[in-house]
């Protein structure tokens, strides 16, 4: 009786997991088939949920009417550069945060929570203004910037989870043997963080990747917008570019998901580290 209850039990989480697999990846799959569809047969009825025969006119048409290939390599680099920068400065922030104790350290640590809870177009208006001063606007510089302070708090607390699971006898062995508090972090702390400095690093990418209202109000010109401005340009007031779009959206997808296949390891090492008070 026990088994057969296992097994009915067994069989209904297999059939809910595929059932949610299948909700969760026709989507991509969709986008993916209507990439690859002559752009007459996009609304053709009935739906075809497998093409006839395959096109590449609309990757033709993304990279010959617009220059998305720019706008790839725009993305890449703000992404890159803020999520590196990002992840060194909260690094450093949250080895303060896990191993001094201050006065104001309570207050800090729930102002880097409450920032969290602020949507970001709030700050729209007042952000635009302060990089219109700064002469900042339509810059990757100034773009970077904002993504450098939006992920810092954040990323922060989730370093310091990541350090308090690390004990303090090691970095204290390292300065026994000669090393200032700064080489102990570098050469002792950090490579044992490694799983979990990636975990944030690649948090920080993709937010900054696919990162919209603070890209297509700072971003204006077509040589310096990012991907997320690029797919709100297909985009009219009467007419959706629906084969364009779904092009955009598979190459847009792929670097993430070549970024989470190589990283996946560090990812759930990093997660599990953070999640487990030592």
């Amino acid at each position: 009786m026990i088994g057969k209850e296992t097994s009915a039990g067994r069989a209904a989480k297999f059939t809910f997991l595929g059932l949610w697999l299948v909700f969760s990846l026709f989507p991509l799959y969709w986008i993916t088939v209507t990439s690859l569809k002559d752009p007459g047969d996009i609304f053709t009825f009935p739906i075809a949920y497998w093409p006839e025969r395959f096109s590449l006119e609309n990757y033709q048409g993304l990279f010959g009417k617009a220059d998305f290939g720019t706008y790839l390599v725009n993305s890449l680099v703000v992404s890159t550069v803020a999520g590196a920068v990002a992840t060194a400065v909260s690094t450093l922030s949250a080895y303060v945060l896990a191993r001094f104790e201050f006065r104001s350290k309570s207050a800090l640590l729930m102002a880097f929570l409450v920032t969290q809870m602020i949507p970001s177009f709030i700050a729209l208006g007042p952000l635009y203004l302060l990089m219109t001063d700064l002469r900042l606007v339509d810059n990757p510089l100034g773009l970077i910037l904002v993504y450098i302070a939006v992920c810092i708090p954040f990323c922060t607390v989730m370093l310091r989870g990541f350090f308090e699971n690390v004990p303090d006898a090691l970095e204290e062995a390292a300065m026994i043997d000669g090393l200032s508090r700064l080489g102990a972090l570098l050469r002792v702390l950090l490579p044992v963080m490694r799983p979990g400095i990636v975990a944030a690093f690649i948090f920080n990418f993709v937010n900054c990747w696919n990162e919209l209202f603070l890209s297509v109000t700072l971003m204006n010109s077509d040589e310096n917008k990012t991907v997320p401005t690029a797919l709100n340009g297909f985009i009219s007031s009467f007419n959706i570019d629906w084969g364009s779009m779904s092009a955009a959206a598979v190459l847009t997808i792929l670097p993430t998901m070549v970024l989470f296949a190589f990283a996946s390891r560090h990812i759930v090492q990093g997660l599990t580290a953070g999640a487990v008070k030592g």
